[in-house]
């Protein structure tokens, strides 16, 4: 979808559709007012009439709307006045966007960037309409043969400013927002993908043709299961060692000329599908295990996201990329393996094996001697129980950086929150027979795998994203979020001008 940004009466422009927002008390929104005077009146009688009331994301299409220039008017429930939030105005948009999209309006004016949202300026609401209209749009039919949509989709959406002064810092922030919205559709379509054909082989053509798409931005080095080996990465080996499939060790670096500040690394997750291995998960649902790699795919998303924007970082991506199959080679209960940095883990569940992948790629994070390290996974369910769809969970070793990722979730309006890691959960841990066990019981499972993971973090600033409950959807809408890409991003740019 194309996106521009304009300055201008509602009432004079010459569209398809100009969507314009209406409160919860039956209050227009500015935009609304200006088209209702040009109009003597006509949106304020359907209004009273009590056709829109205006309930949080309810729409109303309206046709040949007297003395304007646009072929529809589409009014978009605002809520509560008092309550218009960053996620109130989510919904409005999304809802807003997705109803043109489904009803054939080719191009729209949207005036809702106009309106004021506690806390957030003018770019940030250019910023966050584009990322919003993306998810609203997107879809993935890539393996569908046939498509019985027929519907002409949206194809351009232009954003209004209050005033000309506005343009500049509209055109900065428009091009930030269609950056995150690519970087979360490559993170999604990436997700959707079946586990038959997002491979690890697939993630590691993924990053080549990040590279590739981006010479001189990003560079990319695949190791294989030979170079894994010899880097003694035994918990990572471990788990791939039922597949047939091949892992990959993905490494990928972002720098701008000239920056000198020490590299920011990024660790993402990447069980391309997680049957379980010997301990062998359900049958129900076991089909949503292909989302495994989420951590994965957010760290591509957000690497073409930042080769976009180009901002001056140091970025590293590590991916460690396999399948966790049973076969009669795959770790049992009880096996004892030695991981990259010398500790000793004795396997109680296979099931928890995203830890063991991820041990071995944070012990190879030390050898850029990072400002910080950020890894990110679908960890555990036990998060979801802990924080359900809203957010994801925050561990880490260093508060200053998990209160710069919380916050930036918030800005990012892709929500975390602060989990601990006192000392007292790392006594699940202990095992009789090796330095660790991987498992911790039932009680306090996310935060006990955190506490596995800083044992494997100790050298640096390190903070722990379990995104079970954000990265994907459930049910009718299933599908892959791309999230905390948009936080991931926002984190990034905040660092950009720090000391160091």
């Amino acid at each position: 979808m194309e996106f521009t940004i304009k300055s201008g009466n509602p009432e004079k422009q010459r569209t398809a559709c100009v969507v314009v927002g209406v409160f919860d008390n039956r209050k227009l929104s500015l935009a609304a007012e200006r088209i209702d005077r040009a109009a003597k009146g006509y949106i304020s009688d359907i209004i009273r009439r009590g056709d829109m009331e205006g309930r949080l994301g309810s729409t109303l299409l309206l046709y040949n709307v007297p003395n304007t220039l646009a072929d529809r008017v589409l009014l978009v429930g605002l809520g509560r006045e008092r309550d218009f939030r960053d996620r109130e105005y989510y919904t409005a948009v999304r809802n807003a966007v997705k109803f043109l999209n489904e009803t054939g309006a080719y191009e729209a004016v949207i005036y809702l960037t106009e309106e004021k949202v506690r806390r957030r300026d003018i770019g940030w609401r250019i910023e966050h309409t584009v990322i919003a209209a993306c998810g609203a749009t997107y879809r993935f039919d890539h393996l569908k043969t046939e498509s019985s949509d027929v519907r002409r989709p949206l194809r351009k959406l232009t954003l209004s400013v209050p005033m000309r002064s506005d343009l500049l810092i509209g055109e900065t922030m428009l091009a930030r927002g269609i950056a995150v919205g690519e970087g979360v559709e490559l993170a999604r379509d990436l997700g959707n993908l079946p586990g038959n054909l997002c491979t690890p082989a697939y993630l590691a053509e993924m990053a080549h043709k990040l590279a590739s798409m981006y010479p001189g931005e990003i560079k990319t080095r695949v190791l294989e299961r030979k170079e894994i080996e010899e880097l003694k990465m035994g918990a990572f080996l471990a788990v791939t060692q039922g597949s047939e499939t091949p892992p990959r060790f993905i490494v990928m670096e972002y720098k701008r000329p000239g920056v000198k500040k020490k590299p920011l690394v990024l660790v993402g997750k990447g069980i391309t599908f997680d049957s379980g291995g010997i301990s062998l998960k359900p049958p129900a649902d076991m089909d949503q295990m292909k989302f495994d790699m989420s951590g994965a795919a957010s760290v591509l998303g957000v690497f073409r996201t930042i080769a976009e924007l180009k901002p001056d970082l140091h970025v590293v991506g590590l991916i460690p990329a396999c399948e966790n199959m049973p076969s009669g080679r795959a770790v049992k209960p009880g096996d004892i393996i030695t991981s990259m940095s010398g500790q000793t883990i004795e396997v109680l569940n296979p099931d928890a094996e995203g830890r063991m992948i991820l041990a071995d790629a944070l012990t190879y994070a030390e050898r850029y001697e990072p400002e910080a390290v950020v890894d990110v996974a679908t960890l555990t369910g036990a998060i979801v129980v802990a924080l359900g769809h809203v957010a994801c969970g925050v561990f880490g070793n260093h508060e200053g950086l998990m209160r710069a990722l919380v916050a930036a979730g918030d800005d990012a309006a892709d929500r975390a929150w602060a989990m601990p890691l006192w000392d007292d959960y790392h006594e699940a841990l202990k095992s009789n027979f090796a330095d660790v066990a991987n498992v911790g019981g039932r009680p306090a499972g996310s935060i006990t795998a955190a506490c596995f993971l800083s044992r494997f973090a100790k050298k640096y600033p390190w903070a722990h994203l379990d995104i079970s409950g954000v990265a994907y959807r459930e049910g009718k809408e299933k599908g892959a979020t791309g999230r905390p890409v948009p936080l991931l991003v926002d984190w990034l740019l905040s660092q950009e001008n720090r000391d160091g």
